[in-house]
């Protein structure tokens, strides 16, 4: 039977194995099934890649692993290799780009790659049948409704990370692109620069070879010597800049051996040279006084999410990593465009990485005197294929001009709750009923499901000892969640367990409780949703400036559905006064919570609210039913292939597949996925796609 299942599951990329076999993301990278069902797959990969990754985010906003490299698709380097939150919550969210939430391991990113990925190799636990048994549908945390009637449609969501490119909308209200990396030139010269020799003068080129090969990772341990020959210090100085501006991510230092200077050049990202302890105070270098302080540039990436990003730029240029700011966080898998600001670091350093980054390209230098603030944009631009759709061009061109006239509702995605059969929201709601137990047990308890069998072991020592330093000795990666927790608990105790959970990173911690309110939110919008429809009435809550203000019947007749707020729960927001304003209150009530209440005994978790608009109408948008005969390669023009002037992709008329590109804008804090939800008519949830399958397998 075994044999005969192996047979009928042999598709066009990849063997899936069920029920008893393990399943690997190696096998379910390559899956690809002709189908209605196609779509499904492409969410069942997502989900055990993110189940491997231990992290939160699910679906079109996630972070998934790069698929093989593939014939056509595009590449940034030539070369070889490679929100949060605020608190206090305004009063209109506008607080992460397109809902992506903040990855666990966002914190262990800014460790060397082989160390924040130590662990990484070890086999999934758990079976294709267990993952198909656990975990949340969208009935679950109350995505529930539909604002439109037309008969919905199959297609393929990312089924390469080209798929899915996404552009910010600055402040100022322009589409951000890379379409210049060249180096600003300087407002100021220095004085007597013209006397100086030039940086690349002092270097021979077999010294630039062997420097080159150091920079990219070919001999991460080792250093490269250069003997001052004319030793002064002038020439030393000329030395020192010339290697870490034409190589970043190389440090130097001078070294004395058999009376003559040397000067010593190594990777920054190596294990011995992090450990170099050096006594003197770092040099200051020459920043014109008319320069702005900041340089400002835009960020070209190609699947990699913004924290992995900057982790990478702050490793090659010897930097924290909060000394970059930026407006809000972007898809992993995806190509995405976003404006970076870095402190006194200048234009012709951060080009300099262009010779030696993957998947990663900078450009359009600026000087200003700010840095980037969070939620300061003003939305994101999509470009989304969605590849093999089965729908008509009547039933596209409805689902599409329903899209445009009427919008989608603005629910939290799946993302925003978590991947395993423990919820976040769960976690939030003990966290603000100060339960401090249940909080520990949630996340450290045993739970059905696949995951990492170095957590299973984890889990199950806590649930037979309670020791935290026993149960920390099983995870070979103690960066995770339950590593900082358990880290917290062996240093503080069990009885101090406010101040071990603490030891998580506040982004993280934030993260549970505001997943609580989302889950509220949605519920409350589908019970609106569903009493009302999509009119305004009296009771309804829309924004006057900043400021909510409840509608008579009167005023309801001059409103209309895109008007209308509801409030995500806090102290320092109001609820509408018709019945759903004490659904609220029913609500937190059998959850334990005092609507009246919302301040914590820990200043953090106290929630002061915000309001969420209920409908969100994209703006742009646009659409067209494309033909292609080869599926590997891309179908959008990407702002690196116009800078090395490639062509744009030409489709057949007659192709054999087809797919439908989409255009649109969305304002902060909204999920695309919610939108290609309403399109699509499709359940996003992880366990309703598995469930499809095993019935098509079936």
């Amino acid at each position: 039977m075994l044999s005969s299942l192996r047979c009928v599951l042999n598709v066009t990329r990849g063997i899936i194995k069920l029920a008893s076999l393990k399943v690997s993301k190696q096998v379910l990278n390559k899956l690809h099934v002709k189908g209605v069902f196609q779509i499904h797959f492409r969410f069942l990969q997502t989900f055990l890649v993110i189940q491997s990754r231990q992290s939160f985010t699910l679906m079109s906003d996630l972070e998934t692993p790069p698929p093989p490299v593939q014939t056509g698709e595009k590449r940034v380097c030539p070369e070889d290799e490679e929100q949060d939150f605020p608190l206090k919550k305004p009063r209109t969210e506008a607080e992460h780009d397109n809902g992506a939430a903040p990855s666990r391991d966002e914190e262990a990113s800014g460790l060397p790659e082989e160390e924040a990925n130590e662990g990484e190799e070890e086999e999934d636990g758990g079976t294709f049948a267990d993952m198909m048994k656990h975990g949340l549908t969208e009935t679950d945390v109350g995505i529930l409704k539909f604002v439109s009637d037309h008969e919905g449609f199959s297609g393929i969501l990312k089924e390469r990370y080209s798929d899915f490119v996404v552009h910010e909308i600055n402040k100022q209200g322009k589409t951000v692109h890379l379409d210049d990396i060249s180096v600003p030139a300087d407002t100021e010269e220095v004085q007597g620069e013209d006397h100086q020799p030039k940086e690349d003068d002092v270097l021979t080129e077999e010294q630039k070879q062997q420097l080159g090969d150091l920079q990219l990772y070919k001999n991460k341990e080792g250093n490269v010597s250069i003997q001052v020959m004319d030793d002064t210090k002038e020439k030393r100085t000329l030395i020192h800049k010339a290697i870490k501006t034409q190589f970043p991510g190389l440090e130097t230092k001078t070294e004395e051996k058999d009376g003559c200077k040397f000067i010593v050049a190594y990777h920054v990202a190596g294990k011995k040279a992090l450990a170099v302890k050096t006594s003197a105070a770092p040099r200051k270098h020459f920043w014109p006084k008319n320069r702005g302080s900041y340089c400002h540039f835009v960020l070209y990436k190609e699947n990699k999410d913004t924290m992995d990003a900057i982790n990478v730029l702050s490793k090659f240029l010897r930097l924290r990593p909060n000394m970059f700011s930026y407006m809000g966080t972007k898809d992993k898998r995806a190509i995405t465009v976003q404006e970076i600001a870095v402190l006194k670091i200048t234009a012709e350093r951060l080009a300099h990485l262009n010779k030696c980054l993957l998947n990663l390209k900078v450009g359009n230098f600026t000087y200003k005197n700010h840095p980037l603030k969070l939620g300061e944009l003003q939305g994101n631009h999509f470009t989304v294929i969605i590849r093999n759709i089965s729908g008509s061009e009547e039933q596209v061109h409805q689902a599409m001009t329903s899209l445009k006239q009427t919008g989608f509702i603005n629910y939290y995605g799946m993302q925003r709750f978590g991947t395993t059969a423990v919820p976040t929201q769960h976690v939030g709601r003990a966290i603000l009923r100060n339960n401090w137990n249940e909080v520990v047990d949630l996340i450290l308890k045993p739970r059905p499901g696949a995951e990492k069998e170095y957590l299973v072991r984890c889990r199950e020592e806590w649930a037979k000892t309670q020791d935290p330093e026993a149960a920390l000795k099983k995870l070979p990666n103690k960066r995770c969640l339950e590593g900082q927790l358990l880290r917290g608990l062996s240093m503080y105790g069990k009885k101090n367990i406010v101040t071990a959970f603490g030891l998580i990173p506040r982004n993280n911690r934030l993260m549970y409780i505001h997943s609580y309110q989302s889950f509220v939110w949605n519920t409350m919008v589908s019970r609106r949703i569903e009493a009302f429809g999509l009119k305004a009435v009296g009771g309804d809550l829309v924004l006057r400036g900043t400021t909510a203000h409840v509608l008579s019947a009167e005023e309801a007749e001059q409103h209309s559905i895109h008007d209308i707020v509801m409030p995500l729960p806090g102290f320092d927001v109001i609820y509408p006064t018709h019945h759903i304003g004490e659904g609220y209150r029913e609500l937190l009530s059998a959850d334990g919570l005092d609507i009246d209440n919302m301040r914590h005994k820990v200043k953090d978790y106290s929630l002061s609210g915000a309001y969420r608009r209920v409908i969100i109408r994209p703006t742009d948008v646009s659409w067209e039913v494309i033909h292609y005969d080869d599926p590997r390669i891309s179908l959008v023009h990407t702002d690196f292939e116009k800078l090395e002037k490639k062509p744009a992709p030409v489709f057949n008329t007659e192709g054999k597949y087809r797919a439908l590109r989409i255009e649109f804008s969305l304002p902060p804090s909204t999920y695309a996925t919610m939108a290609i939800r309403e399109i699509l008519k499709l359940d996003t949830s992880i366990k309703k796609q598995t469930q499809l399958n095993t019935l098509w397998f079936n």
